[in-house]
């Protein structure tokens, strides 16, 4: 446990120091969203009969944020390593592949959760919000930060510079989330595009923590937290197999 502690402590260390670029600017552009969509869309705008369209926003909002911190956690961190040459004090250590995917995970999964929190605490002013079922909120927030840590420690291994780093967020991490229901209910979407949304699995964990606060949603939970599951054990899994050979990590 020792190599894991070490290697968590000097991750969190690394997204704290910097705190004001890492937790408190994911809140203030959180907040933002919240102004803008509410003032153009509230009394437009009903989702689920009656709820008001600001309430049904805050959890997307939220969930939003802890899933691009979480990516962007492990994605920064590995990529700053590999370009600055200091992943060799990571490497040479005795540290097992286990324990490397684990604190950053962990680490991803901290700096997504405090983002999540700070963004409700400000945005929950101004909506009325009540948390139906408080462990589903748990389960899909945790689970949404270690498939989007995972996703991110793909990238950030993939990834030889920062602009093939901006390329993988810029055309899939931002269009899967943007595109999973954050700001809209799909069953508003034509037929079509309403089955395509549902092979995005960002829209699961979106609809699943929005389940948690309202006991609605657009599909079941369960059916939700089966697909979030297998979207994470399969990337875990690649993800091991990746650092066990050392994939650009031992050139």
């Amino acid at each position: 446990m020792t190599s894991f502690l070490t290697l968590l402590y000097k991750e969190v260390l690394r997204f704290w120091k910097v705190g004001f670029q890492t937790l408190a600017a994911p809140v203030l552009t959180a907040m933002l969203y919240l102004l803008i969509f509410s003032h153009v869309l509230e009394g437009r705008v009903r989702v689920y009969g009656t709820l008001p369209y600001t309430a049904f926003l805050v959890p997307g909002l939220v969930m939003m944020s802890v899933l691009q911190n979480a990516f962007a956690n492990t994605s920064s961190s590995l990529i700053q390593s590999k370009v600055m040459g200091s992943i060799v004090f990571i490497l040479l250590p005795p540290i097992s592949y286990l324990s490397f995917y684990g604190a950053y995970i962990v680490a991803a999964l901290l700096r997504g959760v405090m983002v999540g929190a700070g963004v409700l605490l400000v945005t929950c002013w101004f909506a009325p919000l009540h948390l139906e079922n408080p462990l589903w909120v748990l389960a899909f927030a945790f689970l949404g930060g270690a498939l989007l840590g995972t996703l991110g420690m793909l990238a950030g291994l993939w990834a030889d510079k920062f602009d093939q780093l901006a390329a993988f967020q810029n055309f899939l991490i931002m269009p899967l989330t943007f595109l999973s229901g954050v700001f809209y209910s799909i069953h508003s979407l034509p037929a079509f595009w309403q089955a395509v949304s549902r092979y995005n699995p960002v829209f699961y964990l979106i609809d699943g923590f929005r389940y948690g606060f309202f006991g609605m949603s657009d599909v079941s939970p369960w059916q939700s937290i089966a697909v979030s599951l297998s979207c994470t054990l399969i990337l875990a899994g690649l993800t091991l197999w990746l650092l066990h050979r050392g994939y650009k990590l031992r050139q």
